[in-house]
């Protein structure tokens, strides 16, 4: 871990939300009857298991169970989520909130980082003072992600500002952009704007390290190496990538349409995972 990363410890976490977008939602990270798992699914898991286990130690003889709710949506913008989802998070009231938030807006051409920042900053006021815990969620670092390398500027402003947010208003940070294991195109999925279910295990494994949990694997540890690949590989993924996933994307923005149209949170509800 990054030696300025602030690590949080606290009693076991009884009840989790997640706002956020598609990050959040899980895309890229495919489960069962086309729904996605995703890194706050896994870290569900293991906020669960460390509960579980906390209140086996202590012999409890009605253990209280774990409750989560996960109300990202893909494609949402910032004011999308904090109109839609802050409040609903505000109103299940649980121990722990991840929030993570305006990277679709500064992915759009034209966005100021410190608009978006600064209307983040509002919603992180309103969470803390309804909430238990806040955890924040950094950009990543995207100089070898092709479709995103020219945005790393912007994205880097952005990242800055959720850092001062978060010291603030006292929030844990998951810095992605300090995971660098991340930074392997294996860790992304064949789309390369979302992470693979490699890449969301080691978010999950990151983020269970900052709420203070011991975690079965080391997040930023090596990939298994591989062959290299060839010119002629490379470029076949380049186009195939450009037809399966640019050009829909690219025709989506231009008639004003989201991935997320008409999709509804996986789990709306705080209940037992």
């Amino acid at each position: 871990m990054a030696e300025d990363s602030k690590t949080f410890n606290s009693d076991p976490i009884g009840s989790y939300a997640a706002v956020g977008d598609s990050f959040t939602e899980g895309v890229g990270d495919p489960g069962p009857d086309d729904t996605f798992v995703g890194w706050a699914d896994r870290l569900a898991v293991l906020l669960s298991d460390r509960r579980a286990d906390s209140q086996a130690e202590e012999g409890a003889e009605a253990p209280a169970g774990f409750r989560y709710a996960n109300l990202a949506v893909r494609g949402r913008l910032l004011d999308q989520i904090v109109a839609e989802q802050v409040p609903r998070a505000m109103e299940l009231g649980p121990d722990l909130v991840t929030f993570c938030a305006g990277g679709n807006d500064i992915l759009r051409p034209g966005t100021d980082p410190d608009d978006v920042a600064a209307r983040y900053e509002a919603a992180v006021a309103d969470l803390t003072s309804s909430v238990g815990t806040v955890l924040l969620c950094t950009g990543f670092d995207t100089r070898g992600i092709p479709v995103l390398r020219h945005l790393r500027g912007k994205i880097a402003t952005y990242t800055a500002h959720v850092r001062a947010i978060a010291d603030r208003h006292d929030c844990p940070v998951l810095d992605l952009w300090s995971l660098r294991s991340v930074q392997d195109r294996r860790a992304w999925s064949d789309d390369r704007l979302h992470l693979s279910p490699d890449g969301h295990t080691r978010v999950a494994l990151r983020a269970a390290q900052v709420l203070g949990l011991d975690v079965p694997a080391d997040p930023d540890q090596a990939w298994p190496s591989e062959d290299q690949r060839s010119p002629a590989e490379v470029r076949r993924d380049n186009i195939h990538w450009a037809r399966e996933y640019l050009v829909p994307w690219i025709g989506r923005r231009l008639r004003g349409e989201s991935s997320g149209d008409h999709v509804e949170p996986k789990r709306p509800d705080l209940l037992p995972l």
